[in-house]
């Protein structure tokens, strides 16, 4: 069997409450992801992946937040081939809302919590995006009076 790692993020913009979420060529909706290179770290490469997909690049990481999903698919690049395919998320606060894609993608489009939900395809990335939600809440009842 064959083994990818990847990382992705969780994009959200405080100013619109909403998420960033992508439409994959294959015709599914996802978070920003990609595969981990070599010497490369999981966010470095999650940060990365974000900047080559959707052209964005001022964020912050929002640290005590990172979920692992993994699961199986058939490689259209390797006929007959079952892959096994983790992927490490963040969350991040994006700064800005404007989107570049890549030739990966067929659109986008920012969502609010239940949007998102609604929007994106699979059941993992669903359960990582309610689990960003729960963060988000805590995160900003913690800090409202910081400046």
């Amino acid at each position: 069997m064959i083994k990818e790692f990847s990382a992705g993020v969780v994009p959200y913009n405080k100013d619109i409450s909403s998420y960033l979420v992508l439409h994959y060529e294959e015709g599914h909706w996802d978070f920003p992801k990609g595969h981990v290179e070599k010497g490369e770290n999981e966010k470095d490469a999650a940060l990365r992946e974000l900047k080559e997909e959707t052209g964005i690049k001022n964020v912050e990481i929002l640290e005590g937040f990172k979920e692992k999903i993994s699961y199986f698919f058939r490689a259209k690049y390797m006929v007959n081939k079952v892959v096994f395919k983790e992927v490490v998320f963040f969350l991040a606060f994006v700064y800005e809302t404007a989107v570049t894609l890549s030739y990966e993608h067929i659109g986008y489009k920012w969502a609010t919590y239940e949007d998102a939900l609604n929007t994106i395809t699979y059941k993992n990335s669903k359960e990582v995006l309610k689990k960003a939600e729960q963060f988000i809440k805590i995160y900003l009842d913690k800090n409202i009076n910081k400046v």
